[in-house]
């Protein structure tokens, strides 16, 4: 027997349209319009781990924000984000890991500028 857990450097998320679309829950998109300071909640599918990390420690607590297709692929950051919660569960039989961020900043200029190097947060 095993267990199967997916480690997580970043929380990556859908694009909005395919909750528009309803091919995902709405928690399971990066929310349409970003805000700073504010907290959301997020879905994903399988055993998550997040790295909880300290405010003195790597990045000042802050880990990137990524909008993925599901093969894989990631975006560069478009947020900086501190995870505040994150929780398994299993929805109709299926293991999910649910939780909240609170974002940090918003990035206009996500792939312009370089906001991250690896999981530490560049200022």
């Amino acid at each position: 027997m095993s267990i199967t857990a997916e480690f997580s450097p970043e929380l990556a998320l859908r694009d909005i349209g395919e909750f528009k679309k309803g091919k995902r829950q709405r928690e399971e998109c990066v929310p349409e319009n970003l805000k700073k300071n504010k907290i959301y909640k997020f879905l994903k599918t399988g055993q998550r781990i997040f790295w909880f990390n300290s405010e003195k420690f790597w990045g000042y607590g802050q880990m990137p924000l990524v909008k993925t297709d599901g093969a894989g692929k990631t975006s560069c950051p478009i947020a900086s984000i501190k995870m505040l919660e994150a929780t398994h569960l299993l929805i109709n039989g299926k293991i999910y890991t649910k939780g909240k961020y609170k974002v940090i900043d918003v990035f206009k200029d996500a792939d312009q500028i370089i906001h991250f190097n690896s999981c530490r947060r560049v200022k």
